[in-house]
């Protein structure tokens, strides 16, 4: 069988890794988003639209990272909704997941991702690119790639590893792979985090204009992540944790004009202050023209029910008052209890610029639920226009990475945490003073549940801070050390068919 000719920007019958069992050559299967092979050694445009295109795939993956990131922790459990609820969503936040209930079946599409990040560091180096242009190229996709592994590492443990692209099957056997042990996914995923960051060079220049395109900082955090992660979870111990200090402490330096902390939260997701945008460090794009942020849809409010809602306990401003184009679904919220702990005690700008509480219009004005505003967008005309830009790695987070390394060390995290108090609640704010570990964790992961409300960062902060923390923040009646709830998840029945290398997640 002859070698495949195409290369797939975006979307493709997936023939690998045993999910499905086609048996057609890969160029039979032509999207309407592909480019020859041919092409792309030859011209350097199409070698340019094959790396855009790696850019555009990993935006229809944001929905993914959001859900596997949030809606197991505390945030959206039990909420107050107006409409029927998100079965999907509430199994998530229910915990109610089983080897026949199993929430991302396929590897949630990743292999989809890695099939195309793989070709682009296969192909790129053989392209007509300056040098310059394929080592900027590869260190981006090297650090996507590491991204996306770790993960899927941090979602169901043992992943089947794959570093080479697939160019041809000639039978279902072909594409059969067990899955690899999570302590040698992650030193790839580590491999590919240096080869980045050394293929980018001494500069940690961050893009100009939309950050929207991977760089040497965001390879930086993402070495500060994992290294927590290691060293807290897989045996690395002081010296992991060293290593992702020393990484998130390089970036801390370079705090000034370019990275910083935004003084107006709002302004962090403000579709008109994408360009240079000084706290984002790598997010993914969404733009009028070329596609909307649709994945929180359910945490909106449909046009009928905003007439009837107010955004206070009277009847006015109605919620269709002040946002008159806005037209989802209301199937997912916060309960009292969340909503109270979010919005008791001094002024916090990043709650009022979240979400805001939904009450009715008729006595007494019980509270309905809640408005994700956070990602509202702008309008064009008549139409509401979903063009914020999704942050996968800010500022903010290099604040409460780095303190959490600085407490798992033993050393002061105040300064940190207090930088982020600051921005939230201004001149007045009460500093943090230095604890032991416990209360130090507390704290950040306090500043988490309120800094990154829907960023798909909650329940990775609550299992990288360890498990005595996630059993202490999730309701036991979902999650605990005596039900039957697992920290990652299980595979489907028909990837175990379909696979016989395949293994089930252990505990399932």
């Amino acid at each position: 069988m002859k070698h495949n000719k195409l290369i797939i920007i975006s979307g493709m019958c997936m023939l690998m890794l045993s999910i499905l069992s086609c048996t057609k050559k890969l160029d039979e299967v032509v999207p309407q988003d592909a480019i020859s092979k041919d092409q792309a050694l030859k011209d350097p445009n199409a070698a340019r639209t094959l790396y855009h295109g790696v850019y555009g795939l990993t935006r229809s993956y944001a929905g993914t990272f959001y859900q596997l990131g949030e809606m197991r922790s505390d945030l959206w459990v039990d909420g107050l909704f107006t409409e029927s609820v998100d079965g999907g969503l509430q199994n998530l936040y229910r915990h109610n997941i089983s080897a026949l209930n199993v929430p991302f079946a396929n590897w949630a599409g990743f292999y989809n991702l890695i099939y195309n990040y793989n070709n682009v560091i296969k192909i790129i180096p053989q392209t007509p690119l300056s040098d310059a242009e394929k080592n900027r190229i590869l260190a981006e996709v090297y650090g996507l790639r590491a991204y996306v592994y770790y993960t899927m590492v941090r979602t169901w443990g043992d992943v089947p590893l794959n570093t080479e692209p697939v160019e041809s099957i000639t039978n279902a056997a072909e594409t059969y792979k067990a899955r690899t042990g999570a302590d040698t996914v992650m030193a790839q995923v580590k491999k590919d985090i240096e080869q980045s960051l050394q293929l980018f060079g001494s500069a940690n220049t961050l893009p100009a204009g939309k950050r929207v395109y991977w760089s040497r900082v965001a390879s930086l955090v993402l070495k500060g992540d994992v290294y927590l992660w290691t060293g807290t979870h897989m045996g690395g111990g002081t010296a992991d944790l060293t290593t992702a200090r020393a990484a998130l402490q390089e970036v801390r330096n370079l705090q000034g004009a370019t990275l910083d902390l935004q003084g107006n939260y709002a302004d962090i997701f403000d579709p008109t202050k994408k360009t240079n945008n000084k706290e984002i460090i790598f997010a993914i794009n969404y733009e009028l023209q070329q596609a909307q942020m649709g994945i929180f849809g359910n945490f909106l409010v449909n046009s009928i029910q905003a007439n009837t809602l107010s955004f206070a306990q009277a009847p006015t401003p109605t919620v269709s008052s002040v946002y008159p184009y806005v037209n989802g679904a209301n199937r997912v919220g916060f309960n009292q209890a969340m909503i109270t702990r979010l919005t008791s005690g001094p002024a916090d700008q990043r709650i009022s610029n979240s979400f805001r509480v939904m009450y009715s219009t008729a006595p007494p004005h019980s509270v309905r639920g809640v408005m994700l505003t956070k990602y509202i967008g702008t309008t064009a005309g008549t139409s509401q226009v979903y063009n914020n830009d999704y942050p996968i790695y800010r500022y903010a987070d290099v604040l409460l990475l780095l303190a959490e390394a600085k407490t798992k060390l033993g050393e002061d995290p105040s300064a940190e945490i207090n930088a982020i108090r600051l921005r939230a609640y201004g001149a007045n704010y009460t500093p943090y003073v230095n604890g032991g570990l416990t209360a130090n964790m507390n704290a950040i992961l306090d500043e988490y549940l309120k800094e990154f409300i829907a960023e798909g960062k909650r329940w990775w902060a609550l299992r990288r801070a360890g498990d005595s923390y996630v059993y202490a923040a999730v309701n036991p009646i979902y999650f605990s050390p005596s039900s039957t709830a697992k920290f990652l998840l299980p595979l489907s029945l028909t990837m175990l068919n379909n696979d016989p290398l395949l293994k089930q997640t252990p505990g399932y």
